[in-house]
């Protein structure tokens, strides 16, 4: 990853994220890159004073080689697979993940194939999967159930490298995105973090990062951690509202923000791990609330985003007018991907 890390966690080693010492489960020799990571954090003006907050950071996931946050784990991954030899990854998708996964399996010379829900994708993802050489084969159902076929087909087949979020080389790589938050902030954390939640891979990613900078006493605080999860594909944070300890996943999820319409969601015990542990949240919000968050995002930040990625901001405007986060707060919002990924929605 570009080199940003340039201050206490540099007595880790160099600056490169292969090189932080102890933090990455794989070796930086032979490691699998296209130049992920180090993306902007631009200090919210326009959006920051319309919300009366005084603090407001926007975390450009976007700006990824492949344009989402998945690049960060699949980096680590993509590596680890060729570690331990592996000749072809697999892993199914709502999008993202099988655009990251075919690039960087291109990179490493690996073969890949993704399973999608059929007529479930947005095609500008599609398309990048398809460009970059993978197999595409298209399921009946939904994400979840294209997740249970690709496990399956891994469980008859261990050659067969599963490059979904349960593989944890995804979340060590994806926790990288909180060291570059710290530093680019000046050596501190945000008073509240807040992420678009589908398969929650990512808001169990960051929890871990934050819990090593406190481990490593780098940091002596956490971010309170809000998940944002569209209301039609929220399991996680119906568990959480209920204050119960196992997630009841959904058959039939429906939102607009596709790359979060999972109703089964492979992290959840990280995700509400991570809102309780940090004395966060788990909300919801619609996909008016959604769609209205990705124009706001684009007309008054220069961002566009896709929609699952607006849902953080969607999630910003609700609590502040519960007035859980003050206006003295310190808040970042994780931008997740691109909005040339799902271009459907705006030209609709």
């Amino acid at each position: 990853m570009r080199d940003r890390f340039t201050s206490t966690l540099a007595q880790l080693g160099p600056l490169s994220v292969w090189r932080y010492a102890n933090l990455l489960p794989v070796s930086r020799d032979n490691s699998v890159s296209i130049g992920e990571g180090g993306t902007g954090l631009p200090r919210s003006r326009r959006l920051a004073r319309d919300l009366h907050l005084r603090e407001l950071y926007f975390k450009n996931e976007g700006q990824n080689p492949t344009g989402s946050f998945k690049d960060r784990g699949m980096t680590v991954a993509v590596t680890r697979a060729m570690e331990i030899g592996s000749k072809s990854a697999l892993c199914a998708s709502t999008g993202n993940t099988s655009a990251s996964m075919a690039a960087y399996a291109a990179k490493a010379g690996l073969r890949a194939e993704v399973l999608i829900p059929k007529g479930k994708i947005a095609k500008g993802k599609l398309l990048q999967a398809i460009v970059h050489g993978a197999k595409i084969v298209e399921l009946k159902g939904n994400f979840d159930n294209a997740l249970q076929k690709a496990r399956a087909i891994v469980e008859k087949n261990n050659r067969i490298y599963l490059a979904n979020s349960l593989n944890p080389y995804r979340i060590e790589g994806q926790k990288t995105i909180v060291f570059e938050i710290w530093e680019q902030l000046g050596h501190k954390v945000p008073d509240y973090l807040l992420v678009p939640v589908g398969n929650a891979g990512n808001i169990s990613a960051i929890w871990k990062g934050f819990k090593e900078l406190i481990r490593l006493r780098i940091t002596n605080r956490a971010p309170r951690l809000i998940g944002v999860q569209a209301a039609g594909a929220a399991p996680i944070a119906k568990a959480y509202s209920q204050g119960v300890e196992t997630v009841k996943f959904l058959e039939n999820p429906e939102t607009l923000a596709s790359a979060i319409r999972i109703g089964a969601p492979a992290r959840w015990k990280g995700a509400l791990s991570a809102v309780r542990e940090s004395k966060g949240a788990m909300l919801t919000v619609g996909d008016c609330e959604i769609l209205h968050a990705q124009r706001l995002l684009a007309d008054h930040e220069g961002i566009f985003a896709e929609p699952a990625s607006a849902t953080s901001l969607a999630g910003l405007i609700r609590v502040r007018k519960t007035g859980l986060i003050g206006a003295n707060d310190r808040v970042v919002c994780i931008v997740t991907g691109h909005g040339l990924k799902d271009q459907k929605i705006i030209a609709s």
